[in-house]
């Protein structure tokens, strides 16, 4: 074997032996939603949901309210942020964010799930481990989408997404500190499955260990610079160790 090839088998190992560690000691599970469990916006995009807010923003006279690079978003969170950081609480954020529903529900059904996402939770709920969602949907959605995928009972009752404090959307804690009260565990005994610099964020603030999903290099590359320490490209290798 060449020492390349030395080097490569010795990396594949501690990777499964990360992974195995993660996995092992995680007595509850908090998944991102959108990423790790499935493409919320494969069908229904994203960018437009976003033009639609801003749109929509722009017939109520409160184009003032964005900057040029936030009415050119391409994620519909953004609008929602930057007018709640404006108008905390009001009237106006609250419309938007029941707007912002509403698209990600028709988006729910077109939604693409995640390879190997389905049968990991099932697994994992079989093997004894308890799993909630915390993320930055709402949760009427989050319930929409598991109802249709016969997942419910997988995470029942632990669904935490967004509230309408708005500025507790990761990378605040608050949706995985919710979860981990809920469920009276540990920070070091959970462990966070998320996609973004912000659910990496939002676990090192709460104190829980991170695994980052990554379905293309440029995910990789920005959980990387965010640091990262252990980052899959599917969600195989995790079902293969269950099942092992």
């Amino acid at each position: 074997m060449t020492s390349d090839a030395t080097s490569g088998a010795t990396s594949d190992a501690n990777e499964t032996e990360k992974l195995q560690e993660l996995i092992t000691r995680a007595q509850v599970v908090l998944w991102d939603f959108d990423g790790p469990i499935c493409r919320l916006f494969a069908g229904h995009k994203a960018e437009r949901v976003a033009a639609e807010l801003v749109e929509w923003l722009e017939l109520q006279g409160m184009r003032e309210l964005l900057t040029e690079t936030e009415r050119g978003a391409l994620d519909p969170q953004v609008v929602l942020r930057a007018v709640d950081r404006r108008h905390p609480g009001s009237d106006l954020v609250a419309e938007l964010e029941e707007r912002l529903t509403q698209q990600e529900l028709r988006a729910a059904a077109s939604a693409l799930p995640t390879a190997f996402a389905d049968p990991l939770i099932r697994t994992w709920t079989a093997v004894g481990s308890r799993l909630a969602v915390t993320a930055d949907n709402s949760p009427r959605v989050i319930r929409a989408y598991l109802d249709g995928r016969g997942l419910t009972s997988c995470f029942a009752p632990h669904v935490y997404g967004r509230t309408a404090d708005l500025h507790r959307l990761k990378p605040d804690p608050h949706c995985l500190d919710r979860a981990l009260n809920a469920t009276g565990t540990a920070p070091s005994a959970a462990l966070m499955i998320g996609d973004a610099p912000s659910d990496l964020a939002a676990a090192r603030r709460a104190g829980v260990p991170f695994l980052g999903y990554a379905r293309d290099e440029q995910k990789r590359k920005r959980l990387g610079e965010a640091g990262a320490g252990c980052v899959v490209g599917s969600l195989e290798p995790l079902l293969a160790l269950l099942r092992a």
